[in-house]
C-alpha cells in the first residue's frame, strides 16, 4: 500500500476546521496514529495559525514515506544500532534531499512531537532520541547577570545544530533594477507597497482599497500618514494573528497609490462583476489568494528578468534594513529606529527585529572596508 497525504474538513464543537491534514493509505484506510496526533496536536492550539498545518502534514507524510520506502516500522525504537529511525531520516533529508538545516529541523520537530505523543499513548516504550548538553550563544539581556546556565542547554541529539543565517535584502541598485523590470503597473505597485511598508505577502494581497485616499483632500499636512491595519473593520484586511497595528507611509507614496487607484486599477476592476474590496486584482479582476503565494511567483519572475534572485519576504527584509540604515543616518528626536521598525513590521518581540541590526552593522563594516580600500588606492597612486 502507498501512503498519500490529503486534507479533510472537520467541525468540532461548532468550530470549523477546513483543510485539516490527514494521512491515508491508497486503500483510503486512515493512518490512525498520525491522524490522532494531528487532531490532538493541532486542535489544542500548539500551532496558532492553521496556515502552518500543511507543513506538519508534509513532515509526517515524508517521514512515513521514508520508512515505507526502506521497509522500516515506526514502532521500532529499539533497533540496537547506532542510528535511530529519526537520525536516519535526518541524514536522508540533509544528504540525499539536500534540504537546509532549518527545513530539516522543522520536520524533525514535528516528528519528535509525534513520538512524544506516541509514548504518552503507550504505542512505543521510549522515544528514538535522547538529550545532550550543548553550548549556546544567547543574546545579551537585562537578566543576563543572573543566568546560571553557563552558556549551556539540553538539546535533542537528533536535531542539526542551528546556525544563524542573516536574512537577505536588496541593495538600492537592485531595487532600481527590479522596479525597472516590472513593466506591469499592477505588479510594480505591489512591489512598491512591500518596499515602502514591509508588509507580508498575505497583507499585500488583502490590502483594502478603502485604505487609499487622496492626501491633498484629507486635510492633513503631515509628511508621513498613519494607516491602521484592522482585520475587524470590515475592509477585508488580513494580518498575522489577526492583530491590529498602525503603519506609516509617506505622503508622496500615498499620492502614488491614489493615482494608481484612479488611473490604473480600473482596467482590472472592470473585469469583475462585483466591486472588490482588495486594492490589487489579478488579470481576471479578482483578488489574489489570501495567502499571497501568487505574489511570490510574480516577484520571483520579475527578479529573473532583472537578473536578481528575490522573493516577497526579501522585500520585507529590504524595507526593514534600509529603513534602519536611513533612520540611523538621519536620527529623529524621540524616535527609536528599532522600535519604529518593530511596530511597522508587526513583530511581537523586539528580539525578532534585532536581526536587522546585524545586517546594518555588516553594511557598515563593508562600507568601512571599501573606504579603507579607496584610501589605500589613493596612497599607492601618490
Amino acid at each position: 500500500m502507498e501512503l498519500v497525504r490529503a486534507t479533510q474538513d472537520f467541525v468540532i464543537d461548532g468550530q470549523p476546521y477546513p483543510g485539516f491534514p490527514i494521512l491515508l493509505w491508497d486503500s483510503m484506510e486512515s493512518c490512525v496514529p498520525a491522524n490522532q496526533f494531528f487532531r490532538t496536536y493541532l486542535l489544542r492550539g500548539e500551532i496558532g495559525s492553521n496556515r502552518s498545518w500543511p507543513s506538519t502534514g508534509r513532515a509526517l507524510y515524508d517521514f512515513f514515506s521514508f520508512l515505507q520506502a526502506h521497509e522500516l516500522d515506526w514502532h521500532d525504537v529499539d533497533r540496537g544500532e547506532a542510528k535511530s529511525l529519526v537520525a536516519a531520516y535526518r541524514d536522508y533529508c540533509l544528504t540525499t534531499c539536500k534540504l537546509t538545516q532549518n527545513t530539516t529541523r522543522q520536520r524533525l520537530t514535528y516528528i519528535c512531537k509525534f513520538y512524544k505523543y506516541a509514548l504518552n499513548e503507550g504505542w512505543v516504550k521510549r522515544v528514538p532520541f535522547t538529550y545532550e548538553e550543548r553550548k549556546v550563544k544567547r543574546e545579551a539581556s537585562f537578566l543576563a547577570h543572573v543566568d546560571a546556565s553557563g552558556g549551556k542547554a539540553m538539546a535533542n541529539d537528533v536535531m542539526p545544530r542551528t546556525y544563524k543565517i542573516l536574512p537577505k535584502f536588496l541593495s538600492m541598485a537592485e531595487i532600481k533594477l527590479l522596479l525597472t523590470a516590472a513593466e506591469n503597473p499592477h505588479h510594480r505597485m505591489m512591489m512598491r507597497l512591500a518596499l515602502y511598508t514591509g508588509l507580508r505577502r498575505e497583507e499585500i494581497a488583502a490590502f483594502p482599497l478603502v485604505y487609499v485616499f487622496d492626501p491633498d483632500k484629507a486635510g492633513k499636512t503631515e509628511r508621513n500618514l498613519r494607516i491602521q491595519l484592522d482585520p475587524f473593520d470590515g475592509s477585508g484586511m488580513v494580518t498575522k494573528g489577526s492583530k491590529r497595528r498602525d503603519i506609516r507611509v509617506s505622503r508622496q507614496f500615498m499620492a502614488d497609490l491614489y493615482r494608481y487607484v484612479t488611473k490604473v486599477r480600473g482596467e482590472r476592476a472592470s473585469l469583475s462583476k462585483t466591486p472588490q474590496k482588495a486594492l490589487f486584482l489579478n488579470k481576471s479582476g479578482e483578488p489574489y489568494g489570501d495567502n499571497g503565494k501568487s505574489l511570490n511567483r510574480i516577484i520571483s519572475e520579475t527578479g529573473k528578468q532583472a537578473g536578481i534572485k528575490v522573493h516577497t519576504h526579501m522585500l520585507r527584509h529590504t524595507y526593514a534594513t534600509q529603513t534602519l540604515v536611513s533612520l540611523q543616518r538621519n536620527p529623529t528626536s524621540g524616535l527609536d529606529p528599532l522600535v519604529f521598525v518593530q511596530r511597522q513590521l508587526g513583530h511581537s518581540s523586539i528580539q525578532t527585529t534585532m536581526v536587522y541590526l546585524h545586517l546594518v552593522n555588516e553594511m557598515a563594516d563593508q562600507a568601512v572596508l571599501a573606504y579603507d580600500d579607496e584610501l589605500n588606492a589613493l596612497a599607492e597612486a601618490g
